[in-house]
């Protein structure tokens, strides 16, 4: 249950309530962090669909509105819904390339139809499935989710790399001495605030530098007032502006596909985040998180939005800041949907140049791998065959990011996930457990007989209580056996501007 400030120790830090200023101000630090990412898969599809720049706009208004319901399902939950952690939910960068392809095959006025038709098929099956879905918990020992965490922080990097850029590929000034300065003075900033600040103040030291990276972006004009001219003080997501749903054949099997992959990649996400904030994701916690997830999917095409999943980069922030108050994230879930509410409102937070972005993103996505790679530490990779599985998994996972082309003669429908480096290292580092630690009855510490579900916790260190602080070097993830209370981010490595 949630706690007061100053409550007894028994409380988690998951479910304190922080004092409202130090609420906010975290709160608003994570939707900075994953503005970007929230914002640019409808700026991808809208066009793509033949949308003007003022519906584009409200396509990104709908995607705030239902990001913040995604994040408020899953951080304060209700029923068996939600897994109640720190997750920022939002629009999944997994669907944008075949939400893409059904715009262009159904042509202007009926693409979006479609689109939001096959997520509302998609999202009721992911409900359905969910609690089948959780059961695979027990083939995430630390040797996959270390691997897959390692991934999601490598696989994040290129777009912190893009936006450190600028962005867009096509824009003149992209790769610019000016756009990777900027990027490089808000990596600095960044790292010195953490190095000199102290409590509270250096909890927030992402949100401070990107505030002193876009001051300092104003006089050397990548600052965007722009947006702040056109857009209007108050805008509701009509439900079903774009037309009643439609339900295609086609597109409903290739968003069912997409699903399945933003709920591997939420499972890893869970897991990762649950390790992070000292309160291991078990079957129950799983179950809750991906009913979250689908539930806010199916409920997005009301309001014009996409099918929606975790953030990885939030990940990272809540391993840097140490804030695991889900409350906190709560806090950030209100923001959006006020940001959805309030176009003007939500041309403040866009105000951030991408290059300011970038360099914190560099930071941010380098706490997740490192994460990752602490989990590896725990996974016994001197034992039995462990070392090979992360091997050949994160060389399975690096391709999409770096030979981007590799599977360009393939179906377009295998690349959902071909061209998500988390999905393929995921699938491979499973496998592999399957084939070499469970196959045979062989555990994945020892190659010795194992006792049934023995290689969950193999190479984990002693069980700590659930309220243990986590490890004093960020971004530390204490390893602890999973408990009977409690959750990929979206894949963005491809896809300029974000997630996820």
């Amino acid at each position: 249950m949630a706690a007061t400030p100053g409550s007894d120790r028994s409380t988690h830090p998951v479910d304190e309530l922080l004092p409202p200023l130090k609420m906010f101000t975290s709160g608003l630090q994570h939707v900075a962090a994953m503005y970007a990412g929230v914002v640019a898969p409808p700026m991808i599809v809208g066009p793509a669909c033949g949308l003007s720049p003022t519906e584009t706009a409200f396509l990104v208004g709908a995607s705030l509105f239902t990001a913040g319901i995604a994040t408020l399902l899953q951080t304060l939950g209700f029923w068996k819904v939600g897994a109640r952690l720190p997750f920022v939910n939002g629009v999944s960068f997994a669907g944008v390339t075949p939400m893409v392809a059904i715009g262009k095959a159904q042509g202007p006025g009926h693409a979006l139809p479609v689109i939001f038709g096959a997520i509302i098929v998609a999202g009721v099956l992911g409900f359905l499935l969910a609690p089948y879905f959780s059961k695979l918990v027990r083939f995430f020992p630390p040797v996959v989710t270390g691997t897959v965490i390692t991934l999601i922080g490598v696989s994040l990097l290129p777009v912190a790399f893009n936006w450190s850029q600028g962005g867009d590929a096509s824009a003149a000034d992209h790769g610019s001495p000016t756009n990777v300065a900027m990027a490089a003075v808000t990596f600095v900033i960044v790292l010195v605030l953490r190095r000199v600040l102290r409590g509270f103040l250096r909890q927030i030291s992402i949100l401070l530098g990107l505030i002193a990276g876009t001051l300092l972006a104003i006089p050397v004009g990548l600052t965007d007032f722009s947006a702040l001219t056109g857009a209007a003080p108050v805008g509701f997501p009509t439900p079903f502006h774009f037309g009643a749903p439609q339900f295609n054949a086609a597109a409903v099997v290739s968003m069912c596909i997409v699903m399945l992959v933003c709920m591997t990649e939420s499972t890893a996400d869970m897991l990762a985040l649950g390790r992070i904030v000292g309160r291991p994701a078990d079957e129950r916690t799983i179950e809750g998180g991906l009913r979250a997830d689908t539930l806010g999917t199916a409920l997005s095409p009301l309001f014009n939005g996409f099918a929606t999943s975790a953030f990885a980069q939030n990940i990272g922030l809540v391993a840097m800041t140490k804030v695991r108050s889900r409350f906190v994230v709560a806090t950030s879930g209100a923001i959006l949907l006020l940001l959805g509410l309030c176009p003007m409102a939500a041309s403040v937070i866009s105000l951030v140049p991408l290059p300011v972005l970038g360099g914190a993103g560099i930071v941010l996505f380098g706490s997740v791998a490192a994460s990752g790679i602490q989990t590896l530490a725990s996974a016994a990779l001197e034992k039995g065959e462990n070392a090979l599985i992360v091997a050949a998994a994160v060389g399975i996972g690096l391709i999409p990011i770096a030979a981007p082309d590799f599977y360009h003669a393939f179906p377009k429908d295998l690349l959902v996930v071909l061209d998500s480096g988390i999905s393929t290292g995921a699938l491979v580092a499973i496998v592999l457990n399957l084939a070499f630690n469970h196959l045979g009855g062989r555990s994945a510490a020892t190659g010795d007989p194992a006792d049934e579900g023995g290689d969950e916790d193999a190479g984990a260190p002693p069980p700590t209580p659930a309220d243990a602080a986590p490890a004093p070097v960020a971004p530390a993830a204490p390893t602890v056996p999973p408990q009977s209370a409690r959750r990929t981010a979206d894949d963005t490595a491809r896809l300029p501007g974000h997630s996820r």
